[in-house]
């Protein structure tokens, strides 16, 4: 069957030159875009009931742009003044460049890793007498907690916000031909909102291992998985996808 439409479970990207504009410029496809989940943040009052006290804290850790979002409301919402000598240690250049947001980075002692988590340990090891906060999710890998453990430094971990699942029921008669993933989460959601959910002729694309994983306990067929070397994006492999299949390629 050939593809004509396609659901991706994350928000329209914001950007004018997403590869997802590109592939429905090239493919004749029609592609919408819905969270499956969305993220709430926590109230400053349940942030106190874990024990937190932001002023007993000298480095923030943050592993996504929701940590830094989430981290400045709630020093908002309890009148906390961050003080410039806070360092900042960003899991990634592109969650450091989001940090400008709320701070003249330049001013600022902010230590950027490379893209995972465990690579940021090297610089957090040199400061090993700080203290430091995670702010995070309510859904947080295993890595996250045994790495800074295995380090022997001071930190603690505080739920600032959460994911949750987002009411699909206006899509209960919507068929497409392709549903796009990128976490066992949008998989929950899926199953969430529609318990009887049947595959059938849908191909269902999914990006990463875990994610892989999360669809075959459901019993549904995985047809489409990134990254793989020759398809190392999302976009790339459903482009690939397509083209055999609308094309005979």
């Amino acid at each position: 069957m050939k593809v004509k439409t396609i659901l991706v479970s994350q928000p329209e990207p914001k950007i004018e030159n997403s590869p997802y504009f590109d592939l429905i410029e090239k493919q004749k496809v029609k592609i919408d875009f819905r969270p499956f989940i969305h993220v709430e943040g926590v109230s400053a009052k349940e942030i106190r009931q874990q024990k937190v006290d932001l002023n007993n804290y000298t480095a923030i850790i943050l592993t996504s742009r929701n940590a830094i979002d989430h981290f400045f409301r709630v020093a908002e919402e309890m009148r906390f003044k961050v003080p410039d000598s806070m360092k900042y240690f960003c899991q990634s250049e592109a969650v450091a460049f989001y940090l400008q947001k709320y701070v003249v980075y330049r001013k600022r002692k902010i230590y950027v890793g490379k893209r995972s988590f465990s690579e940021l340990m090297p610089l957090i090891k040199k400061y090993k007498d700080e203290k430091f906060l995670l702010p995070n999710t309510d859904k947080v890998k295993d890595e996250v907690p045994d790495t800074l453990n295995a380090l022997g430094v001071d930190w603690k971990q505080a739920i600032f916000y959460k994911t949750v699942i987002s009411d699909l029921s206006d899509l209960a008669d919507v068929v497409y031909d392709i549903l796009v993933f990128f976490s066992p989460s949008g998989i929950d959601s899926l199953f969430h909102n529609f318990p009887d959910f049947q595959q059938k002729d849908t191909r269902i694309a999914v990006f990463g291992n875990t994610t892989i994983k999360a669809v075959e306990e459901r019993g549904l067929r995985v047809d489409i998985a990134a990254p793989t070397p020759e398809t190392p994006s999302m976009t790339m492999a459903l482009d690939k996808y397509i083209e055999k299949i609308n094309k005979g390629k």
